[in-house]
């Protein structure tokens, strides 16, 4: 296979083909880009992570205090979970992700940012449907049922309407989200990446459970374009205890 060209790792999942392979892109200097592709789908590219950045630094700095516990939903390629460790207040970090494969490839060195994440105390990995565990009374970690968590970061589908699966739409509901808030700290905050603009419809939903609510545009250079493209970051925070 070229060297310009490889294909890292090929399994097939429940969700489909799942593809990781590394090309280097010779219209951008030779830059060398990771791609994750799931069936005909591209699930992430290397090439644009400044949204996944955002999505952590966006819904952290909300937060108060000191010694959080975060979850992220969706593993990817890492981005949001480093993002996540950067900030020192980050007690704990709890990566839920449903394909076994991914985790592997941050556990084996395959991706760039693998051992970043597990080299540091902070951070666990585990293998779990992440909207059957927001819906759930036991929640997301399997060694604490019913732990609740100081921010849940959310990328996994590319929005609210743009679903991997049809089964994870009721978890964009008002009914599914108030589930989500159930697992959050008083004051605790819920971040979702979305490859669409902000929807009215789903900052209704998500007005209906939390006190605050905000819907930030990220833009970012795309170079395959040679412009600029945007993307949604929406952060909503819990009430507070009394």
């Amino acid at each position: 296979m070229s060297r310009d060209f490889e294909e890292l790792d090929y399994r097939e999942t429940p969700l489909g083909e799942l593809i990781l392979r590394r090309r280097r892109m010779l219209s951008l200097g030779g830059m060398e880009v990771y791609e994750v592709k799931l069936g005909d789908a591209f699930l992430m590219s290397s090439l644009f992570h400044e949204v996944e950045v955002a999505l952590a630094h966006l819904g952290l700095s909300e937060l108060k205090g000191a010694s959080w516990d975060v979850v992220v939903g969706g593993l990817g390629l890492g981005y949001t979970a480093v993002a996540a460790l950067e900030h020192r207040e980050v007690a704990s970090l709890l990566i839920v992700d449903a394909l076994p494969p991914v985790i592997e490839w941050h556990q084996r060195g395959l991706v760039p940012l693998g051992e970043k994440l597990t080299s540091d105390p902070r951070c666990r990995m585990v293998v779990g449907d992440f909207f059957a565990g927001a819906q759930s009374e036991d929640g997301f970690d399997p060694e604490q049922p019913g732990r609740k968590f100081h921010a849940v970061l959310l990328d996994i589908d590319h929005s609210p309407r743009h679903l991997l699966d049809p089964g994870n739409a009721a978890f964009y509901q008002p009914e599914g989200l108030r589930a989500l808030s159930a697992h959050l700290q008083p004051g605790g905050i819920f971040a979702l990446w979305s490859d669409d603009p902000p929807d009215d419809e789903f900052l209704d939903a998500l007005g209906a459970v939390f006190l605050t609510v905000r819907a930030h545009i990220v833009r970012f250079q795309n170079p395959l374009l040679e412009g600029t493209s945007e993307s949604t970051v929406y952060v909503a925070s819990k009430a507070a205890a009394r």
